[in-house]
């Protein structure tokens, strides 16, 4: 194999992964089905709530391991748009992660919005409203121990919010910052209130600390539907109720911009070609991937090069592994188990064994429970004519996946 196609085969793991992906459900009755039912009965919301919940492709019962977690507001909406963004970037952009998408359809105005109101523009205002610190307290109290307690998830949490669902995912972040490490706020209804949760942003920002917190808003360009002459480069100037929802999101910008030494990771964009409800599907993909940036591959062309030392390829491994960890807060391997093995393989067939071999025994290292880190180790003692140890591995992945096709190799190596 020669180094473009090693460059090439790297490369193509982003590629397949979508694929294989759909693959696993090929004869199933659905192209897509997203989200598992499930439901718990609410103490603070005095009712039962429903939401779904979508595990990571590759899950399997028999690893035990865990992932992070989204909570995604609305989910009946925004769940299966959540799944498509993971399924094409998860592994090289965003981890692996389960999906958890609330239910909103009961009760939305009352749960999502952040103060109590009673007229609207002037107008009365009967809705029942106001009750985002009873919904907080669900999640906090009852909602996220449930989750955390059956499903395979770690305390590293993303909550994403769509308009009300935005103007409660910052009302989480300014009164309740320990609950997530990303908070993604989809043109939120900022306006809400007289603009009461700006005034209280500033408060809180310019006094509190979000160290090791980040937060993606977006703003959507119905500018010109508002009032005509209105552009994102004037609507400050403006003072109608037209444009009082763009003027609040962006007078927040300003707010979380000017604050920037309380450690917020805040960047904001804004939708020229967005509509209010069309937003959500650009700003889940661009959110996600910039809450998670440093989840991203870094130095690529020296893993692909064939003539980085053993020793550097080595230490670009720890140096992620670390980095893992240290925004997670626990250790996560630091690539997927097939990057691993691929390695492996392309260095045995580069003819630099010592690299191959390194690989291999990474994957062993971070994929213990994986008969096919012993398999593959395996293949490379065999291709070195090193039956016993080749057998050894063999015989370790036998044990902890019981499968014929290992104890028929096993009985072939014993034969060589």
């Amino acid at each position: 194999m020669n180094r473009i196609q090693i460059i090439i085969v790297i490369g193509l793991f982003f590629l397949i992964q979508p694929f294989t992906h759909g693959q696993t459900t090929q004869h199933s009755q659905f192209l897509q089905k997203v989200g598992i039912l499930d439901s718990i009965y609410s103490k603070s919301l005095k009712e039962y709530r429903k939401f779904y919940v979508q595990l990571p492709a590759y899950y399997s019962n028999n690893n035990k391991e865990k992932y992070p977690v989204v909570f995604i507001l609305d989910g009946e909406v925004l769940l299966p748009t959540v799944n498509n963004v993971q399924n094409f970037y998860s592994g090289g952009f965003t981890p692996e992660m389960v999906m958890v998408g609330i239910s909103n359809d009961n009760h939305r105005m009352r749960d999502l919005t952040t103060s109590k109101v009673t007229e609207m523009y002037g107008m009365p205002f009967n809705e029942e409203n106001g009750e985002a610190a009873n919904f907080s307290d669900f999640i906090e109290t009852e909602l996220i121990p449930f989750v955390e307690n059956k499903y395979p998830v770690t305390n590293f949490r993303t909550l994403i919010g769509h308009s009300y669902g935005g103007l409660f995912t910052i009302y989480t972040l300014i009164n309740h910052p320990e609950l997530f490490s990303n908070y993604i706020a989809i043109d939120p209804s900022l306006d809400w209130d007289n603009q009461k949760l700006l005034t209280e942003a500033k408060d809180q920002f310019s006094s509190n600390t979000y160290k090791g917190k980040s937060l993606f808003m977006s703003l959507s360009g119905q500018l010109h539907m508002q009032k005509p002459e209105v552009t994102i480069d004037n609507v400050m100037q403006d003072t109608s109720d037209f444009t009082i929802f763009s003027r609040s999101n962006m007078a927040f910008s300003e707010v979380a911009k000017l604050n920037d030494k309380n450690g917020l990771d805040f960047d904001w964009k804004f939708y020229p070609k967005d509509l209010h409800g069309t937003i959500p599907f650009p700003s889940i993909l661009d959110g996600l991937i910039t809450v998670f940036e440093w989840y991203q591959w870094e130095n690529t062309y020296k893993i692909n090069s064939f003539d980085t030392p053993k020793a550097e390829l080595l230490s670009i491994v720890k140096y992620r592994e670390k980095k893992l960890k240290d925004h997670f807060g626990y250790a996560v391997p630091p690539y997927p188990e097939d990057i691993l093995t691929m390695s492996g393989y392309m260095n045995m067939d580069m003819n630099q064994p010592e690299k191959a071999k390194m690989f291999f025994e990474l994957a062993i290292e971070f994929y213990p429970k994986s008969p096919n880190t012993y398999d593959s180790m395996a293949d490379y003692y065999e291709r070195n004519e090193d039956y016993d140890n080749a057998l050894k591995f063999v015989t370790k992945a036998y044990e902890i996946s019981a499968q014929d096709y290992y104890k028929k190799r096993m009985e072939a190596l014993k034969n060589k």
